[in-house]
């Protein structure tokens, strides 16, 4: 080989080599799309998230290292759901973490190709999101935050803390089908708790308001509250509402007894997003949504709060008190 030529071949590599560093740089750099439910200030929705990037963190992840994290925070805002799945699609990111059904929901029909992991929903199979638990099939999987089983087993707490209830409104988001199979399940047992169920389908906060309102206008009645972004969104109003009417109520997450409401018993939907993680991170490295199975929640929380009780006039049993995960006093 002539000297020119070497000269010429060593300095082409050379000059190559940054531009291969470069690129396998690029390569290196994945992108998560993240629909959220809450608004961004709510330290409920901030948990969750956090949650989420710590174990992405801990399986390698860092946001602004090797992955960029693109988050959107729909605040229970149907049109928000609906663009932001849209902003987010149009990034091409490799995955999507959609925080419960409506952000799925709009996820999917914003993309049949983006893998998208859920945490926080209910009755994936029942709202067309996976074919099955096992085999979900399609570009969606993930976690799971409770089955339609649960419905009675409020309906059994609320008699518990409070026996005399013989009336029972249940709130939920008119738009969601998972909220109708909640109350379908509650109603089916009402009759041997002997209790009248009244279904309070709610889409806003007037809405909220007007329904309580006016369910409390007769006595003996108590509240369950069925999860939803909405009910999450508007959950302060909706436990002032019900210590103004004195109405016992059982939520579904612990953070609505945190903020003041009676009684709780569901999953930690904080947990739910942490291993929400393990999922994306399988997906980033090569693994297809359909190959993973939908999970359920691994950890259920009893939370009563007896400051709360006794502004009720309420006895909480001991033995309820005793089954208890946490108790506020």
């Amino acid at each position: 080989m002539k000297r020119r030529d070497f000269i010429t071949l060593v300095g082409g590599a050379a000059a190559a080599w940054p531009l291969a560093a470069r690129a396998q740089q690029r390569e290196k750099m994945r992108r998560i799309g993240v629909l959220m439910n809450l608004a961004a200030d709510d330290p409920v929705s901030q948990a969750r998230m956090n949650a989420f990037v710590q174990a992405l963190q801990q399986s390698g992840w860092t946001d602004g290292v090797n992955v960029r994290i693109d988050t959107r925070w729909a605040a229970a805002d149907p049109e928000r759901f609906r663009r932001y799945a849209t902003e987010l699609v149009a990034l091409a990111p490799d995955v999507i973490l959609a925080s419960t059904s409506p952000s799925v929901a709009a996820v999917q029909q914003a993309s049949h190709a983006v893998p998208i992991v859920f945490a926080n929903v209910t009755d994936p199979v029942g709202q067309g999101f996976v074919e099955s638990l096992a085999r979900p099939g399609g570009n969606t999987t993930g976690f799971s935050v409770y089955e339609y089983g649960i419905g009675p087993k409020w309906l059994e707490l609320l008699k518990e803390v409070a026996p005399g209830v013989q009336r029972v409104a249940v709130l939920r988001d008119a738009a969601l089908v998972a909220g109708g199979g909640l109350l379908g399940a509650i109603q089916g047992v009402a009759p041997s708790f002997g209790v009248e169920v009244s279904p309070l389908g709610v889409r806003d906060a007037s809405e909220i308001e007007r329904g309580i309102t006016g369910f409390a206008d007769r006595s003996n009645g108590g509240l369950i509250v069925l999860a939803s972004p909405l009910t999450a969104f508007h959950r302060e109003p909706i436990i002032a509402l019900a210590a103004k009417h004195r109405l016992p109520a059982v939520y579904p997450f612990r953070y609505f007894v945190g903020a003041g409401g009676l009684v709780s018993y569901g999953a930690d939907a904080t947990d739910l997003y942490r291993r929400a993680a393990g999922y994306v991170d399988r997906i980033l490295k090569g693994e297809k949504p359909a190959d993973l199975p939908v999970q359920a929640p691994t950890k259920y929380e009893l939370v009563i709060n007896l400051k709360t009780a006794k502004a009720l006039g309420i006895d909480v049993p001991p033995t309820l008190l005793a089954r208890a995960d946490e108790v506020i006093e």
